[in-house]
């Protein structure tokens, strides 16, 4: 199977995937969601409110490391079979233009459109008018991890409501219809940082598309063309110059100079070049490999020193990420000091004012209660059991007092824990506060 129908099925799934992760729910919690009205961010089927995300750091951390490893490992691999740039631009390059439409041939991708001809510009209008749908519906289906579809599909019917997603949608729906149909494969070229970054990790060892110049022979000899016709080869070299390779390169590179940042790994070339050399009975020029093994005919193992560096740091990275997440509070609890640290009373007890902020984080009504572990020395003097409904938060004032003689205390500040349950102990937290002695 060529490159080509290998990635179509990867953009296929790709694209289903990311069309239907929304949808998906465990428990009623959603699979990915980072909710900016209710401020939650689900993973995984596990909902963390937005003040105390634990294990966000250690994703990001993750997911950095992660596109380093994965270049320095596999070349631009995510450019050419991941990008939502090169998805797209092959949904609308080679399906509505090349295929459905007939516009440009799919084997030239250099090749403008010419909108001399006859009906030409009319389907362009056309396939811009399909693309501008389809990015609706890409648009549309981004919001939805960040605003949950059974929210999303009540704000659209009051549009007037929730004008601020309207316009979201609208804005990403005129930037891919701009980018994709105007911008094009300069995005990749001039615009996007990540080319400029790839240089830096590559080495010897990486995988990336490499011309076989051993067997094809040196096109290019100090970044200039040596060659022009094929009667010039003068130590039977295997390449035909018939520029197939050049043609049916989206970002208008030719291979056979070398790596080039513009170059996203998308392997077109190394098709149309096995297409060519299948009739001399020989393998393709273009391969997708290291130098070292393409060129010096090296063995070399996925298991380096380098690469083991980076596997170690992306399990330490998942590891910190799950290890933080059983710190996952059942609800949220936040308490403060009041502006008067203390009062004395009668007989010389001492009391503390606090105020206890409550976020109910769960999907039902909960009953809290609160209790000081250290009852032999505190007691709590004004708290009222209350309920809170589901995701919702409150204020609480908490007033502590001393059961006893505070001249009785060695230390100005004293460290108590309390307790904050709902009446049947489904969910608890325990807080350390600290109690102000006179």
């Amino acid at each position: 199977m060529s490159y080509s129908k290998k990635r179509y099925f990867i953009y296929f799934f790709i694209s289903l995937f990311i069309m239907i992760v929304p949808f998906i729910t465990i428990n009623n919690n959603h699979l990915l969601l980072l909710s900016f009205d209710k401020l939650q961010f689900h993973f995984l089927g596990i909902v963390y409110s937005v003040s105390e995300l634990y294990i966000m750091p250690f994703l990001l951390i993750f997911l950095f490391i992660g596109i380093f490893a994965i270049t320095s490992m596999f070349g631009r691999v995510w450019c050419g079979w991941a990008c939502p740039q090169t998805i797209f631009r092959v949904i609308y390059r080679d399906l509505i233009e090349s295929t459905i439409l007939d516009l440009r041939r799919i084997k030239n991708k250099q090749k403008d459109i010419d909108y001399n001809k006859k009906n030409n510009q009319v389907k362009e209008y056309l396939a811009i008018t399909l693309w501008a749908i389809i990015c609706l519906i890409i648009s549309s289906n981004f919001m939805l991890y960040f605003v949950p579809p059974e929210d999303f599909f009540k704000y659209i019917e009051n549009p007037v409501e929730h004008s601020f997603m309207i316009l979201f949608i609208l804005s990403i729906t005129l930037f891919l219809i701009y980018d994709i149909v105007f911008i094009k494969e300069n995005f990749c070229v001039y615009i996007c940082p990540y080319s400029r970054i790839q240089s830096v990790l590559y080495d010897d060892n990486t995988k990336q598309v490499t011309y076989d110049h051993t067997r094809g022979g040196k096109v290019y000899e100090n970044n200039v063309k040596s060659i022009f016709k094929l009667k010039e080869w003068k130590n039977q070299e295997e390449c035909t110059t018939c520029e197939a390779c050049v043609k049916i390169c989206p970002t208008h590179i030719d291979i056979r100079k070398g790596l080039q940042v513009e170059c996203i790994n998308c392997l077109e070339c190394s098709d149309a070049c096995s297409t060519v050399m299948n009739k001399f009975n020989k393998p393709s020029l273009i391969n997708w490999g290291s130098t070292n093994k393409v060129l010096n005919k090296q063995n070399i193992s996925l298991f380096t020193k380098k690469n083991i560096t980076y596997f170690a740091s992306l399990f330490l990275a998942i590891f910190l990420a799950f290890y933080f997440s059983l710190d996952k509070e059942d609800f949220l609890v936040n308490v403060n000091k009041t502006t008067q640290l203390y009062k004395i009373k009668e007989n010389n007890i001492v009391a503390n004012n606090y105020i206890l902020t409550i976020h109910n984080t769960q999907d039902e009504t909960l009953n809290f209660d609160i209790k000081v572990l250290d009852e032999k020395n505190y007691k709590i003097k004004r708290f009222d059991n209350f309920t809170l409904d589901a995701n919702k938060k409150i204020k609480k004032v908490l007033i502590i007092e001393t059961t006893k003689d505070y001249a009785k205390s060695t230390n100005n500040i004293s460290d108590i824990d309390i307790e904050i349950s709902t009446l049947n102990k489904k969910f608890k937290v325990t807080k350390k506060i600290s109690f102000i002695h006179p």
